[in-house]
């Protein structure tokens, strides 16, 4: 499995699911199903890979040079 998460991309990631977990206390009722939302890109972000980003064929991550 390639990573096309690049390390800014993991930050956000990182924030987001902060956001959503910090919803389950914040929110009552049926909407605390948004913090398991939180668990998405948390994971893509520890893993570095991204199902959507290869479907699309799309990576935030940088590209190494081959200078030989």
């Amino acid at each position: 499995m390639k990573t096309n998460v690049g390390s800014t991309d993991k930050v956000v990631r990182f924030v987001l699911a902060a956001g959503f977990f910090s919803l389950y206390f914040v929110l009552a009722g049926n909407w605390r199903f948004l913090a398991a939302v939180g668990f998405i890109p948390l994971l893509t972000a520890f893993v570095s890979w991204c199902l959507l980003y290869s479907l699309f064929g799309l990576s935030t991550c940088p590209l190494k040079n081959s200078s030989s």
